[in-house]
């Protein structure tokens, strides 16, 4: 018996950790935007999650300006450093994105990628909730932003598209996709123990005896 409660608990720890790094690795893969996707989006093209949600918050101003760059700006750190070697201006932050006239852009736009956008939420919102208590949330919005891209690009796949705006899938899509099932917390002991045995009733002596008269 203590034999095998020492392995459940170490599996479970195991799992646990797995769960964690994981989460952290979707943290990144979302919050310095490494590209997944390509996708139209209100500001012209999106390759991530974060790109897709910052167009739409600020084209409908539910989050304060400021909050919204605050999640863009670590991507826009990584990839000025990785391209040019130079830190992008706090200032300037909307004009690298295409984001200074996105509340004029048209909503059909979002509108026709519904489940990448809702997907985009999820996924932004589960990278964020899940360095503190990795959940479901991350395979959600990965699972929807799926599914979108496959019903944009195989379902409603047209016949002359310019290849620069041509709906493509990145490989690191896939390590998202592993990552954010990873992610999830699943309870070791419950997948593990069979179902409980069922007590089998004994007759009463009293009863017993009076069938034996």
């Amino acid at each position: 018996m203590a034999n095998a409660a020492s392995v459940s608990t170490s599996s479970k720890g195991r799992w646990s950790n797995l769960s964690k790094y994981a989460s952290r690795i979707y943290f990144v893969l979302i919050f310095l935007q490494v590209p997944l996707f390509r996708v139209p989006c209100r500001s012209g093209m999106c390759s991530t999650p974060m790109q897709v949600t910052s167009s739409q918050l600020i084209s409908s101003e539910i989050f304060p300006l400021p909050l919204v760059k605050a999640m863009l700006y670590p991507g826009a750190v990584a990839n000025g450093l990785i391209t040019s070697r130079t830190v992008p201006s706090w200032d300037n932050l909307l004009n690298i994105y295409n984001l200074t006239d996105v509340k004029n852009a048209s909503a059909v736009t979002d509108l026709q990628r519904l489940e990448v956008l809702a997907g985009s939420y999820f996924s932004v919102a589960g990278a964020l909730i899940g360095i503190l208590k990795p959940g479901r949330m991350s395979m959600f919005g990965t699972l929807l932003v799926v599914w979108g891209l496959i019903k944009e690009g195989i379902l409603n796949k047209p016949t002359k598209v310019d290849p620069a705006k041509a709906v493509y899938v990145y490989p690191t899509m896939l390590l998202a996709l592993v990552c954010s099932f990873l992610s999830v917390k699943y309870d070791i002991k419950k997948v593990t123990r069979g179902a409980p045995a069922r007590p089998v009733a004994k007759p009463l002596k009293s009863s017993s005896k009076a069938k034996l008269k």
